[in-house]
């Protein structure tokens, strides 16, 4: 390896620059639909590459940026599908918005970079930095942790770190061992080949095993409405419809599921569909995806119906998608009239109070997350209390037919494993399944098909400890890295005074 960065090294910069492009463009090919999960080391191995080649951090911090760039493209594709369900309207926005996107997230590696250059240069300052980056990706601007490299191991032994270090703790190290085995010739026997061989066992595909199972089952309705369909009111009908059929299909489920605004109503004007709706349930408890209003705001709910069609339980979503459920800076929009792709109402949706449990009685509680929630571990882990499961309905229709609903479930499987708990997911359009706690898929409907199942509901694994300490920890560690950069770089830079009379002048 060290031969191959010296060689790559000696490349003259503009060709690194083109060659960080597309080593970025390589990493994309580690998450689905491709999932080979080898593929992210290409890039992470390109960031030391340009570390060290770089001769200021200036440059450092384009040719980080050209890295990050070439990966967010290729990687979120699925993002201009979402502009194409009014493309008369919004069809334009698509290649603006993708370039935009990956601009914006490739600058937090341009940060790494640059950072990491400024400050000495060393390798496991890029570690440090490139955690860091990817942790403050998933908290500001309301943060968007999607694609964050540790999701290309969800199908390897490796994922399983999450549940001991979570995303940032496991970036970190993954990080840390590319370090390890740039080193010197001279270490390389003591930190490079044991990075190297760990990397390898870690890409081991996850075997086969029993999991624990509870006594309970829980059916997932997939109606596979098309979003450019699901609100025409000569289709509204149709999918409604089917939804109750699959709810009064024979079976004994204890609870069924349904995904994210599965009824074209605000909640107060629905009763009617409740009542069909429980009777169809036969005494079974529905959960339901649906938007409802309270006073002048609204919100993107679920709503737990009992025997009776009435509603018990409420989830409020607190996590909305900027651009998408509200519009920031929406007085600014407003005036070129355009306004959040998924918002049903002008000025878009209120965010509820936060994480809540919801009681399911003898098969336990539930922590709701509605689509995009599920994309935050912190989030996951806000709960006061641990439930018994996770349980995430979507409307991943937003996101087309191939990468995005794909992705989308891959970060499910994440939480799953850094909770130790199974995850119940119906999604509108696919993939609905359910997720033992190590992440993997034990039951599912496909892409784009319509039907439910009723799988069996896997107990609670052990409490993790990420699931304990969240991400604080790390956080410190970082800052505590980052302080050590900063500290190195000022002692660096500091003059040395030489006394006159000591000196002999």
């Amino acid at each position: 390896m060290i031969q191959i960065t010296a060689r790559l090294a000696a490349l003259p910069l503009w060709a690194l620059v083109v060659l960080a492009v597309a080593s970025g463009g390589i990493g994309a090919l580690a998450h689905d639909p491709h999932a080979f999960a080898p593929a992210i080391f290409v890039p992470i191995i390109m960031g030391f590459v340009l570390l060290h080649r770089s001769p200021n951090w200036r440059t450092a911090l384009w040719n980080g940026w050209a890295l990050g760039t070439g990966y967010f493209v290729l990687t979120l594709t699925w993002i201009t599908e979402p502009f194409q369900v009014d493309a008369a309207t919004t069809g334009w926005m698509a290649p603006f918005a993708l370039v935009l996107l990956a601009l914006l997230l490739g600058s937090f590696w341009a940060l790494a970079l640059g950072i990491a250059h400024w400050a000495g240069g060393r390798a496991w300052m890029l570690a440090v930095t490139w955690a860091g980056a990817e942790m403050l990706r998933a908290y500001v601007f309301t943060g968007f942790p999607w694609a964050t490299p540790v999701q290309a191991f969800v199908d390897v032994w490796a994922g399983q770190g999450l549940a001991w270090l979570g995303p940032h703790g496991l970036t970190l190290l993954v990080c840390g061992g590319v370090a390890a085995a740039n080193s010197v010739p001279k270490n390389w026997l003591l930190w490079g080949f044991p990075s190297v061989l760990i990397a390898a066992l870690g890409l081991v595909p996850i075997s086969a095993r029993d999991v624990p199972m509870t006594d309970h089952t829980v059916r997932l309705v997939q109606p596979n409405a098309p979003q450019d369909e699901k609100w025409d009111p000569e289709k509204i009908s149709v999918f409604v419809n089917r939804q109750i059929d699959y709810t009064a299909s024979p079976g004994a489920p204890d609870l069924i599921v349904w995904p994210e605004t599965a009824l074209p109503y605000l909640a107060e004007n629905a009763q009617v569909v409740f009542d069909v709706i429980a009777d169809a349930a036969r005494g079974t408890p529905v959960v339901l995806g649906i938007q409802r209003r309270e006073k002048s705001d609204y919100f993107n709910s679920l709503v737990v119906l009992n025997e009776g069609g009435q509603v018990t339980q409420t989830y409020d979503k607190h996590h909305l998608v900027p651009f998408g459920e509200y519009m920031p800076a929406e007085w600014l929009f407003r005036h070129i009239n355009v306004g959040g792709l998924a918002q049903r109402a002008e000025g878009g949706y209120a965010a509820g109070p936060g994480p809540r449990l919801l009681d399911f009685g003898d098969i336990g509680t539930a922590l709701p997350l509605i689509c995009y929630e599920a994309v935050f571990a912190h989030d996951v882990g806000r709960a006061l209390n641990r439930p018994a499961f996770l349980m995430q309905l979507t409307n991943d229709a937003w996101f087309g037919s191939r990468s995005g609903p794909q992705q989308h479930l891959a970060q499910a499987r994440m939480r799953a494993i850094e909770q130790g708990l199974p995850m119940v997911r119906a999604a509108n359009t696919g993939i609905s399944a359910m997720i033992d706690p190590q992440g993997r898929v034990i039951s599912s409907i496909g892409l784009n098909q319509a039907g439910f199942i009723d799988a069996p509901l896997p107990a609670p694994g052990a409490l993790t400890l990420y699931a304990r300490t969240g991400d604080l920890p790390w956080a410190l560690v970082l800052l505590l890295g980052l302080f050590a950069m900063v500290l190195r770089r000022l002692l660096t830079d500091r003059p040395i005074s030489i006394d006159a009379d000591q000196s002999g002048a």
